[in-house]
């Protein structure tokens, strides 16, 4: 097998989803699942993907429905609906036991998957990711940051300087008179409705699998959430890493690797 290997699966749904699968060249020590958050793509994960694959470890990674090169706008985006596309892909790639490492929404995916399919998952790392909830105005703060992107950007350059990466920039595509993001803004917003009426910590509280809690310095988890997850599953390992943001893993990829790493050896 070449040591990346590009695909796209199906769901019942019609819904597409295009992931990679990056292969050591041995047999794999550990098998990630990456899981990209809200309005992201999976090439976000680039960087960590190569890190853990020189380790020794089998990645792979994908485009959540509504997202990247997955369908732009599938028939639903419901929580369950992201879950069970994490599921059928650890089952189509033959991924379990496998270790689930998710950001932002994809952290509440893989948080979700790991406590409604504990057979399937081996271990879980979330970056700023967490039960939360409720937060009614959570949409309206979404649709006003989709909103607020100065679109078409007149260049990448632009659009890297307002975005804060060059990995968020990847998905734009180039018309006439510039850059434009390729999600379905109506698709983004509602992926995030039932987080602004449901909190999740009795999902929470059935994980039993061991579990990485990162928090960037500077990120956007409630100030007393990961304090509280703690009470609830005190053998969780949180780790807040300096200089990062919401977006550790582009922020911090190195202190982020160390993170996983000594999780791992412990």
């Amino acid at each position: 097998m070449t040591p990346t290997a590009s695909g796209t699966l199906t769901t019942p749904d019609g819904t597409r989803i295009a992931h990679r699968d990056h292969h050591p060249t041995g047999r794999p020590a550990a098998t990630f699942l990456l899981l990209h958050g809200l309005a992201g793509h999976q090439g976000e994960w680039d960087t960590l993907a190569g890190q853990l694959r020189s380790d020794g470890h089998r990645v792979v990674t994908y485009d959540a429905r509504g997202h990247g090169a997955a369908t732009r706008t599938p028939a639903t985006v419901h929580r369950e609906a992201h879950v069970q596309d994490a599921v059928a892909l650890i089952e189509a790639l033959d991924l379990a036991p496998v270790t689930l490492l998710g950001q932002s929404l994809g952290g509440h995916t893989a948080m979700l998957t790991a406590a409604s399919h504990p057979q399937l998952v081996a271990s879980l790392i979330l970056i700023e990711a967490g039960p939360a909830g409720p937060s009614p105005d959570l949409p309206a703060r979404i649709a006003g940051w989709l909103d607020s992107w100065p679109t078409p950007f007149r260049s990448l350059e632009d659009a890297e300087a307002f975005l804060g990466h060059e990995a968020w920039t990847r998905t734009l595509v180039r018309r006439d008179d510039g850059w434009h993001p390729t999600w379905d803004r109506a698709t983004i917003i509602a992926s995030v409705a039932e987080l602004a009426t449901t909190a999740y910590w009795e999902e929470w509280s059935r994980i039993t699998c061991p579990t990485l809690l990162v928090q960037g310095e500077h990120g956007t988890m409630r100030r007393e959430e990961p304090s509280m997850m703690l009470t609830r599953r005190p053998h969780t390992r949180l780790v807040r890493v300096p200089d990062a943001g919401h977006d550790v893993h582009l922020d911090q990829p190195g202190r982020l690797h160390e993170a996983i790493a000594a999780f791992l050896a412990g």
